[in-house]
């Protein structure tokens, strides 16, 4: 899922104790704002928050809360956690150097790439272009919006019963295509898992290797991403981590939290299942923004943007995301959910101002544009 509006999980806040730890890192000193919004949303409920934000005082790191209800233990500093739709980004880098490298055309259709894959219900790849994939204007249905497949795999006694099966790829497109479109390729922006697992697979069949490999060889490896993982069929995060925690029986017991941790990473295969930390999250947008992973003309074109219609202060490039604070600030940005996870990265045009943080609770997104604005808005003197 992405967007500010749509990572909000439909549930009551967990009301309990929190904690606040970690003032910070020497580096750079405390930003007071952030750190109070941060400690807010907490306080309003979510378990724990790990964050880390730069800009040309250093690197501060803050960690507030709790990352296991059950031990107690506080939130790290350097956890890892389940970065969602944030691997949009680093699967539309991977095909903008593909571009550059006259691999292929952002304008080539899906059928080029993946013959006979999107048919049938009025699906057609070759009406869809590999851009209308990346800037999610293909029309093409979201699988995870297919109610008989979110309560399968994502919500309730579903969850627990088929967490640790593996789904492959074809399965969740043939989900997908038991619906008609949305609507008219090129039409209007919306957001769709769909359009996201399209275009791993096209990295895979340009690369003739798996879309894994190309995020590894092109960008952890030469960014140094120690943090940075695709996690395949495993079930787990890997250490240091927190535990991550959703209400999944929000509809008939709003107050019950369950710990969603382990599942297998497969169901978000390609459109949401990498694993990383905010200061890797940090140095990836601040090597993209900053022309270090693109030649100039395919930057410009991630940061060419469509209108999001559902969101009207955001609008959406290859990838990224341009938002309008309501001080008058705007940022580049990308946020990803996952069961149990939350996570926001934030970033000027030139990378040279950065904001990442996770929630180890899915179901309130509300204290997102607090912390952002905080962060980001010049603060007026009293």
């Amino acid at each position: 899922m992405t967007g500010l509006a749509a990572v909000a999980l439909v549930a009551t806040a967990f009301a309990g104790p929190a904690q606040a730890l970690d003032d910070g890192d020497s580096s750079a000193p405390v930003h007071p704002a952030t750190k109070a919004a941060i400690d807010a949303a907490v306080q309003a409920g979510i378990p724990g928050i790990t964050s880390e934000a730069r800009d040309a005082s250093g690197t501060w790191k803050y960690a507030s809360g709790v990352g296991n209800r059950t031990t107690g233990a506080a939130r790290g500093k350097s956890d890892r956690f389940r970065i969602g739709a944030l691997t949009n980004s680093f699967v539309a880098t991977v095909l903008l150097q593909m571009e550059g490298e006259k691999k292929l055309s952002l304008d080539d259709t899906v059928e080029k790439y993946l013959p006979g894959v999107v048919t049938g219900n009025g699906n057609d790849g070759s009406k869809i272009t590999v851009r209308q994939l990346l800037n999610h204007t293909s029309g093409l249905y979201d699988y995870l919006a297919d109610v008989a497949y979110y309560e399968k795999y994502t919500v309730g006694d579903g969850f627990l019963q088929h967490r640790y099966d593996t789904v492959t790829p074809q399965q969740r497109l043939a989900v997908a295509f038991s619906h008609a479109p949305q609507f008219t390729p090129g039409a209007r922006h919306s957001f769709s898992h769909t359009n996201d697992l399209l275009a791993a697979l096209i990295v895979q069949k340009v690369a003739g290797t798996s879309y894994e490999t190309q995020v590894r060889k092109r960008v952890i490896e030469p960014l140094a991403l120690t943090s940075t993982s695709n996690p395949g069929t495993s079930s787990t995060v890997p250490q240091p981590s927190g535990r991550g925690y959703s209400k999944i029986f929000f509809s008939t017991q709003p107050d019950r939290i369950d710990d969603v941790t382990e599942f297998n990473a497969s169901q978000m295969w390609g459109d949401g299942d990498m694993i990383s930390s905010a200061a890797d999250i940090n140095r990836f947008y601040k090597a993209l923004m900053g022309g270090k992973l693109l030649p100039a003309q395919q930057l410009a074109e991630l940061k060419t943007t469509v209108v999001n219609p559902d969101l009207p202060i955001s609008s959406y490039g290859l990838g990224v995301e341009k938002l309008d604070l309501p001080c008058g600030t705007t940022i580049w940005y990308h946020d990803g959910g996952a069961l149990g996870s939350l996570t926001l990265a934030a970033f000027s045009e030139d990378g040279r101002h950065e904001l990442t943080f996770n929630y180890n609770g899915d179901w309130d997104a509300s204290g997102l544009l607090p912390i952002l604005s905080a962060e980001f808005c010049p603060t007026t003197a009293g």
